[in-house]
């Protein structure tokens, strides 16, 4: 018998155009935007090997019958901390194991500036403009590409429907842990939950240079304040993020404020 998705399941099918500051990677973009191709539903009756708190987690945050989905777009508005805080609205697409794009524009002094965040094709790079024309921010290279896959890996708050890619155990009777890649590569992501297995906390010993220290892995993190359900999936809907999560750091660490204003899955 073939399983027939609710209404409420399916996602939009337009798929949003390519944001204008990710124009410069737009193949990138509509590959990590790929429609899953016959996405199995959602059964909890799979998980019955694995720990308590991950199963608790997965059953709150995906819906029975749910597509287990691939890809997801989600915009976003926000502030970022660039000197002081300021204001930004971005889309973003993460598709898994493929990468993410995260296009976005802010405002220095009032003035635009925009550009990306991009892991894809295996390499990753920051482009920012002010204006769209004189170049701001310019930054690759192995180092870059090794902090985006820590980023990628804490993603999965973003898209649960992707959890078949990692291996799952628990860290105590409320952290849900996900691991992606293997050796110095591994990413290792706590999900800190609540009782009935909302996502409280996202923390990670992410590869990075915060404050301008030397490339190696330091604690980061996000911090989830609400959340929303979209097509049978629950999502963060309010959260920060920063470095030195955990840490007596954390509050100046922190650098990024978010409030999701849309999703689609693919």
């Amino acid at each position: 018998m073939t399983a027939v998705t609710p209404a409420h399941h399916r996602p939009r099918t337009a798929v949003p155009k390519i944001p204008w500051a990710a124009r410069r990677v737009r193949q990138d973009w509509t590959q990590l935007c790929a429609a899953t191709a016959n996405p199995a539903p959602f059964d909890a009756a799979t998980l019955a090997d694995l720990p308590e708190p991950v199963r608790r987690y997965l059953t709150h945050v995906i819906d029975p019958g749910t597509p287990l989905w691939q890809s997801v777009q989600v915009s976003m508005r926000g502030t970022i901390k660039i000197g002081a805080w300021r204001p930004f609205t971005a889309t973003q697409v993460v598709a898994q194991p493929g990468g993410y794009i995260w296009a976005a524009n802010a405002r220095l002094f009032g003035i635009p500036v925009i550009g990306y965040d991009r892991l894809s094709g295996g390499t990753a790079e920051m482009r920012w403009r002010l204006l769209d024309l004189v170049r701001v921010v310019a930054a690759d290279g192995p180092d870059v590409t090794r902090s985006a896959a820590g980023r990628l890996a804490s993603e999965i708050a973003l898209l649960p429907t992707a959890f078949q890619g990692a291996a799952w155990t628990a860290a105590g009777p409320d952290t849900a842990v996900a691991t992606w890649g293997a050796g110095v590569e591994e990413q290792r992501v706590e999900l800190h939950l609540g009782p009935a297995g909302q996502l409280l906390r996202v923390l990670i010993q992410r590869w990075g240079n915060p404050d301008g220290k030397p490339f190696a892995r330091y604690p980061f993190g996000v911090t989830v304040e609400e959340e929303r359900t979209d097509f049978g999936v629950t999502l963060p809907a309010v959260f920060s993020a920063g470095w030195w999560r955990g840490t007596d750091r954390q509050a100046d660490g922190e650098f990024f404020r978010a409030h999701i204003t849309g999703v689609t899955f693919q």
